[in-house]
């Protein structure tokens, strides 16, 4: 009996690499001995890409670094066209490169190469729904970024006129008192009401994004069981939802908690030991809202007041301390989360 072979079978294994610009996609095509087999720059379609790189062959795997836009590019690749598609951190992937130089096609290269060997430093492609919250998210610590720098601008004007008005700022009684009693000059004051309005209107548009927030998480589980945690309120429990997302995707605690920038980093060479501060990772919003959540621990939660009396004893100072706290409190939540699943 003759055996019939489709041309699906004969058809070799590629490996696709793809440096992602907003115009265009640079794909570069390995067969598995590493040779180029195409290297050329094509539309921003997932279409296009597919329609390239599959001329050559069967796409085993694809790599792409992770940027704005890449995500989405690799979700189409991946759903659409059923490629086996990794995001891959662009840090590492600089620091592997083999050449100080850089170009398309180069770049293309080295993400074709890396995915070809294996050694590609992958970072996990959040779904949708994770990324439309990051959206959000995001954009509330916008307006936060914002709020606070208007209100460093007007502090920044009273101090330049040397006026001190009530004991406790951004009250009503302070607020009042700076609309109608503090006297900063004719173009002081018309700087003054424009910042009041900013603040009034950022007010506004943060309560809207925090009711938008609100709405899409209502029925999230896992927000849910974030907010049965101690300390944790509304806009930690957002945070960690959309920048963490999924806690199974970690191995242990400590791996979440060295993704959420909260290991210490050690900076030791030979006899010398040396603590570098907290190695850089992690988004800054992240890591920061975990280090205020130590800071509020610290003071409220009995286990946490212990741990932080101890490093006081030893002489630690508070920000160090905020850090520990939320090192280990992420740790603990990570198998909480977990056993709540």
């Amino acid at each position: 009996m003759t055996s019939v072979t489709t041309v699906s079978e004969t058809r070799s294994e590629v490996f696709v690499g793809l440096d992602y610009h907003t115009n265009g996609v640079q794909v570069c095509v390995l067969n598995g001995a590493g040779a180029t087999l195409g290297n050329h720059a094509c539309a921003n379609e997932s279409g296009r890409v597919r329609e390239y790189a599959e001329g050559f062959g069967r796409v085993r795997g694809a790599a792409i670094e992770a940027c704005s836009g890449s995500a989405d590019l690799a979700e189409e690749l991946k759903q659409r066209h059923g490629w086996d598609v990794n995001l891959a951190h662009p840090g590492y992937v600089a620091a592997m490169k083999a050449s100080p130089d850089k170009h398309d096609p180069g770049d293309a290269h080295t993400l074709a190469d890396l995915q070809r060997l294996g050694y590609l430093p992958k970072v996990w492609l959040a779904p949708r729904a994770v990324r439309e919250l990051r959206t959000l998210v995001r954009y509330r610590q916008q307006l936060v970024n914002e709020r606070r720098t208007a209100k460093l601008r007007l502090t920044a004007l009273l101090r330049e006129r040397r006026l001190i008005g009530p004991e406790r700022r951004w009250t009503k009684a302070w607020l009042a008192w700076l609309e109608h009693a503090a006297d900063l000059g004719e173009h002081g004051n018309w700087v003054r009401d424009r910042h009041l309005a900013s603040l009034r209107r950022l007010a506004q548009d943060i309560r809207a994004v925090e009711e938008r927030l609100s709405d899409a998480t209502r029925d999230d589980p896992v927000v849910s069981r974030l907010r049965d945690q101690p300390g944790i309120g509304d806009v930690t429990a957002w945070v960690l939802r959309a920048e963490i997302a999924d806690f199974g995707r970690f191995r242990s605690g400590k791996q979440l908690a060295r993704f959420c920038g909260l290991t210490p980093c050690n900076a030791s060479s030979g006899r010398r030991t040396a603590d570098a501060g907290l190695i850089r990772a992690a988004r800054p919003q992240l890591r920061a809202t975990l280090i205020e959540l130590g800071h509020r621990l610290r003071r409220t939660v009995p286990r946490w007041r212990s741990l932080s009396q101890r490093l006081q004893q030893r002489g630690k100072p508070g920000s160090v301390i905020a850090a520990a706290v939320a090192n280990r409190y992420v740790r603990k939540l990570y198998h909480d989360m977990l056993r709540a699943v």
